[in-house]
């Protein structure tokens, strides 16, 4: 629209009518319609009303011959067709061993076949599917099985060094003795079950038992369900990471993950093109892993194929060869981690032309090696949090490089966002840093049994405190400067690690950083760098910090440069800083202060 130089009022009124209807979001935006760091994604695509198991069943009558997952070292693949009967039979099975709707059933385990199986038997039969750490130890994973009220828990015998048999036999003492469906434990009052996947054991049931347990009767029953069960029922408990204080149970709906994956689908083209083949790395007990790979199969008709039951460079890159993949997912350490295999060259990644890097921030440094060293021509950064379901910005495949390494996208379909000053509320101007909160259809409906958090994270208007700190252009388009709780404060100055650690990785010698702050009787706190090299590289602390000080202002140079192996991860692949910085502490000889 062209405007004359007496039509000034006229410009105003449409520019501040452009402002108020949001951001239109069908594809990336070419207009700077934001005027102030709030966005609202407007879009012309519906969200739908179906459940999880609606979902399924609907894309294996559509597409019931193509392969849904593929599970590479356990030689499993199984069809739409064979999935969704698979699914009814298991769901018939839990009905018949007296599991109800709205029951929890916890699913602790590696990614097997059998977890994408009782993600969705457990949906079609309205039971609450708990997502419980394969890394958990006992007490964690009585915390996770006791907080939700689990009735039943299904995992293999043992995983690697894993022995779930062994700690549920230490929580539920006398296990062995009691018929199975019925035991007792004064650890965990609500667990009746025991399914495991591999073996017959005194007191459990084995999956086969489950298979074979459901009658005509209870086919009907699950049936008749279908019709009881809402989209906005809650379907599956995922806890967070943990890293700071006890794990909170982020509670999600249908209605959030059906539609979170299908928007996120949209976007990265499963819409028009379902015969995509996404390689999936990432763990299925994670959001990124259940919603954005086991979804997106029941929402979009793509097939997902799993290279192993854990994470395994090599394997990926086979799995990629092997199946020809066209997609691939991981997140920022998993990547690093396939750039810098040895033989990454050898291996045919000609089919893999799209991927998403998501879980932790990214260094923009890390797109580009990826694009160049394996050819992922369309690789993008997506943001959010499990208790957003998760994703609430993504770019487009086809953004330019910049915005797809240095930025997380532009605000998904349906969505708010908004970032706020910590301090006072209220939104920021473009381009300034605050806190990002995002409201809509995608934010969880609470934590599991713990009101207090619930009403700590989520405002009386709707309004989810994400804790990230963040900027946003006119576009939309986000860029994460971090964790509220990483900012490090220096003599009364901000900074910011994710800016520090993005430039470290420029460095030829460096792998990957993480920065940190440490205690400062001076200073209140002093940048750490905690730097991985290159295999065969030789560095000191005194070359890193010249190179930051030719390239960067003083006080963003690290006082401390660490040289490190690896980083105390989640089996998510987080980082987890808390436990860096006391190693880091540690290794300095921080005195604590009391």
């Amino acid at each position: 629209m062209m405007f004359s130089g007496d039509d000034s009022w006229l410009k105003s009124v449409f520019l501040r009518r452009v402002s108020v209807r949001g951001i239109h979001v069908d594809s990336p935006p070419i207009i700077p319609t934001l005027t102030s760091s709030y966005a609202h994604g407007t879009s012309s695509t519906s969200l739908l009303n179906t459940t999880v198991g609606g979902a399924l069943l609907r894309t294996a009558e559509r597409w019931p011959d193509r392969e849904a997952v593929i599970f590479v070292k356990d030689r499993v693949r199984k069809t739409f067709a064979q999935l969704q009967q698979d699914v009814d039979q298991a769901a018939a099975g839990l009905l018949a061993l007296g599991l109800q709707k709205g029951d929890r059933l916890g699913m602790w385990g590696p990614n097997t076949y059998e977890w994408i199986l009782f993600q969705f038997a457990t949906a079609r039969a309205g039971i609450i599917l708990v997502s419980v750490n394969p890394a958990n130890k006992v007490q964690e994973a009585e915390f996770a099985l006791r907080k939700s009220g689990c009735r039943a828990v299904v995992c293999p015998s043992q995983f690697k060094t894993q022995n779930y048999s062994a700690m549920l036999t230490q929580l539920c003492p006398g296990i062995e003795a009691s018929p199975p469906g019925d035991l007792r434990s004064a650890r965990l009052p609500d667990l009746r079950c025991v399914i495991l996947l591999d073996r017959r054991q005194p007191g459990t049931f084995c999956l086969e038992d489950v298979m074979q347990a459901g009658s005509s009767q209870h086919a009907q029953q699950l049936q008749d369900l279908q019709k009881k069960i809402s989209t906005d029922d809650p379907i599956n408990i995922q806890f967070t990471s943990g890293t700071t204080g006890a794990p909170k149970g982020a509670t999600l709906s249908h209605h959030n993950i059906v539609n979170n994956a299908y928007i996120v689908g949209k976007r990265v083209g499963y819409t028009w093109n379902p015969l995509n083949r996404i390689c999936l790395p990432v763990p299925l007990y994670h959001c990124f892993g259940s919603v954005g790979g086991g979804m997106c199969v029941a929402v979009h008709g793509v097939s997902a194929i799993f290279p192993s039951p854990g994470y395994d460079g090599k394997a990926n890159l086979a799995a990629l060869e092997s199946e020809r993949c066209t997609f691939l997912y991981g997140t920022p350490t998993m990547f690093v981690d396939m750039v810098n295999q040895p033989d990454v060259a050898k291996y045919d990644l000609s089919s893999v032309r799209r991927g998403i890097i998501g879980g932790s921030p990214c260094p923009p440094e890390l797109v580009k090696k990826v694009i160049s060293v394996m050819g992922i021509k369309e690789l993008i950064v997506a943001y959010g949090t499990t208790e957003n379901s998760p994703v609430t910005f993504c770019p487009s495949p086809t953004d330019s490089l910049e915005r797809k390494s240095e930025t997380v996208g532009y605000i998904m379909d349906h969505m708010e966002a908004k970032i706020v000053n910590p301090t006072s509320g209220q939104v920021v101007p473009l381009g300034e840093t605050g806190e990002l909160m995002t409201r809509g259809y995608s934010v969880m409906l609470g934590y599991w049994a713990d009101e207090a958090k619930t009403r700590d994270s989520i405002t009386e208007s709707g309004w989810y405190k994400t804790g990230d700190l963040a900027t946003m252009d006119a576009y939309s388009y986000c860029r994460i400067e971090g964790r509220i709780k990483d900012m490090i404060i220096r003599g009364g100055e901000n900074i910011y690690p994710a800016e520090i650690e993005q430039f470290l990785h420029t460095h030829p010698k460096v792998k990957e950083a993480q920065v940190v702050g440490v205690q400062d009787a001076l200073m209140g706190e002093e940048i750490c760098a905690c730097i991985k090299l290159l295999e065969g590289e030789e560095c000191t602390a005194e070359e890193i910090k010249a190179y930051c000080k030719e390239h960067i202002s003083h006080f963003k140079t690290p006082r401390y440069v660490l040289f490190v192996t690896s980083y105390p991860l989640t089996v998510t692949a987080k980082i987890q800083k808390d436990k860096l910085r006391q190693e880091a502490e540690q290794q300095l000889g921080v005195k604590k202060e009391k």
